[in-house]
């Protein structure tokens, strides 16, 4: 519902019994978005849902790779305007990672600002 397009189940690779896990046990979903659906999704993250956050001051700084690659933790999915609160059973969060052609973590810093993505401090 979030992005618009049909989740992949991802599945567990090996035995955990710490955590009652099984291989190939269905453990999240997974979605990738290109063109169109991605910009309309980092668009509804950055002006609709983000502002959202309960005391939300800016995004970090740490989640670059090397290779100019961003990731973001979400802890709860509810602040998308697609969700229900009515309808969920319990909270769950989500990872997203932005992928971009950016040569290093300063070029993807700056892509990003561009973009309007709201990062902490200055």
């Amino acid at each position: 519902m979030i992005t618009g397009q049909q989740a992949v189940a991802t599945k567990a690779r090996k035995d955990i019994s710490n955590f009652k896990l099984r291989k190939n046990m269905p453990i999240g979903v997974m979605v990738t978005l290109r063109g169109r659906r991605m910009y309309e999704f980092l668009d509804r993250l950055i002006t609709v849902s983000l502002p959202c956050v309960r005391e939300f001051k800016g995004i970090k700084k740490k989640g670059f790779d090397k290779q100019g690659n961003y990731t973001l933790g979400i802890r709860e999915q509810i602040i998308f305007p697609e969700i229900s609160i009515d309808k969920i059973d319990k909270p769950r969060g989500m990872s997203i990672t932005i992928v971009t052609n950016a040569k290093d973590e300063k070029e993807a810093y700056a892509l990003l600002k561009a973009l309007g993505m709201p990062f902490e401090g200055k």
